[in-house]
């Protein structure tokens, strides 16, 4: 397994349809940003057969210190779910049993 970056994705795009990085690039920095918007303002993204990122709301709970086990009180807060859709989900059942 290997971390592929926003830059090599920029690549690979800018390859693959044929325009320059610094469009790729724009376009890829313009679409982030509009998902990290609309997650901010509680809305729910979904893209068909690939999946959906909505927000939800963790509760507040009491946790522990591992190393003193001390409880500390954990503030609720929000935080991002993705779900898998069906074409990912099948893409990575099919998966060459590699992790």
């Amino acid at each position: 397994m290997r971390t592929i970056t926003k830059r090599e994705l920029v690549h690979r795009i800018a390859e693959t349809v044929g325009v320059s990085k610094a469009d790729a690039r724009k376009v890829v920095q313009t679409f982030l940003d509009l998902i990290v918007e609309e997650l901010g303002r509680g809305n729910r993204l979904e893209f068909r057969k690939f999946g959906v990122f909505e927000v939800r709301h963790r509760k507040p709970r009491v946790g522990q210190n591992p190393k003193t086990l001390e409880k500390v009180e954990v503030p609720g807060r929000r935080v991002v779910k993705f779900k898998e859709g069906r074409d990912l989900k099948e893409r990575l059942a099919q998966g060459d049993g590699e992790d």
